[in-house]
């Protein structure tokens, strides 16, 4: 039996407020050795979101987008809700009610995924051609918004530290169908456990981050593990990415555009280098946007393609990593989205 063919049809994309420049970070810094790790080298810009702004609000103004483009009855053709949020608003219902209940969307499924960190983007796409593929289901929405870089890295506490000026907020979503317009060529996955405990949250203190009392929550790492996350960072994206290339039969050097999850400048260098691309080949939002987490590749994919840089035709190859390194995903599209 054929396998049903699943495209990414289109990309959209939203930030929130105006561009936070590093400056804001600078005045509360205290000196300390963690600040010189190319881990935490800031970017030029970022933007946070609002107290008062949710996920399902970036959420709803990306759809926006969408809409326009491909019609004002689009939320009622949306059979597959799948959403990743860094920091859900609601933690015991997740954003896909509401942001379905929001758009006026009636889907058949709704999802929440929390566990695939900054390569949420590939997962989500793998679990809707999954779904679409032995479903009657025929279009689906996938969401990846990053909300924690104000909420939390702004804390009194925690803006002081050297990471607080890396992450920004954003949402990226992409709408798939099941026809052959921008067809999935293949994708891969791989979890690694062993890795799982290599990143802790913590209140810098006994409190649970649910508990009432002193600390402010933030991810938190050793200078030890800093050093085999980045050494994990660096094996983990380009070889999911070349799994991806051997079983489409195209050599990593011939790929159009790399677009991957963006924690800083020295992964995306050693990235383009393990697969013999170019840096223009290689584009990110890094600069302007921060580390995106989950967001970064579909909004830089949705840059690229309001920019006119994607190619009908092209293949476009996706990949990242989450976390300390117990998930990675490769994802390689045709391209043939509509600008």
């Amino acid at each position: 039996m054929n396998t049903p063919q699943v495209s990414l049809v289109d990309v959209a994309s939203y930030l929130p407020g105006d561009p936070v420049p590093t400056d804001y970070f600078t005045q509360f810094s205290r000196s300390e050795r963690m600040a010189k790790n190319v881990m935490f080298r800031s970017p030029t810009g970022r933007h946070h979101i609002g107290r008062d702004e949710t996920a399902v609000d970036m959420a709803e103004q990306a759809f926006a987008v969408l809409r326009e483009r491909h019609g004002a009855d689009l939320a009622a053709e949306i059979d597959i809700i799948i959403t990743h949020t860094q920091l859900p608003d609601n933690p015991v219902l997740g954003a896909g009610p509401e942001l379905a209940r929001r758009l006026g969307a009636k889907p058949s499924q709704v999802l929440d995924v929390h566990n695939s960190g900054c390569a949420a983007f590939v997962q989500m796409m793998a679990m809707a051609r999954m779904m679409m593929a032995t479903s009657d289901a025929k279009t689906a929405l996938i969401v990846a918004a990053q909300n924690c870089a104000g909420p939390v890295f702004t804390q009194p506490d925690i803006r002081k530290l050297a990471q607080a000026p890396v992450p920004g907020d954003g949402c990226g979503i992409g709408l798939l169908r099941k026809d052959d317009s921008g067809p999935i060529l293949d994708i891969e996955t791989r979890t690694y456990p062993e890795f799982a405990g290599d990143m802790d949250f913590t209140t810098n203190g006994p409190r649970k981050y649910w508990e009432p009392g002193e600390g402010q929550g933030c991810v938190s790492f050793s200078e030890s593990k800093i050093t085999k996350v980045f050494a994990r960072g660096n094996r983990l994206v380009p070889e999911v990415a070349l799994a991806v290339c051997a079983r489409i039969g195209v050599k990593s050097k011939d790929i159009d555009t790399f677009i991957t999850n963006q924690p800083n400048r020295l992964f995306l260098r050693n990235w383009h280098d393990a697969l013999e691309l170019p840096a223009e080949r290689h584009p990110d939002t890094f600069d302007q946007c921060g580390n995106l987490f989950a967001a970064g590749i579909p909004v830089t994919l949705d840059a690229e393609n309001r920019a006119g840089r994607l190619g009908n035709g092209s293949v476009v190859l996706l990949s990242a990593f989450a976390h300390a390194g117990d998930f990675a995903g490769a994802a390689a599209i045709r391209w043939g989205a509509a600008r």
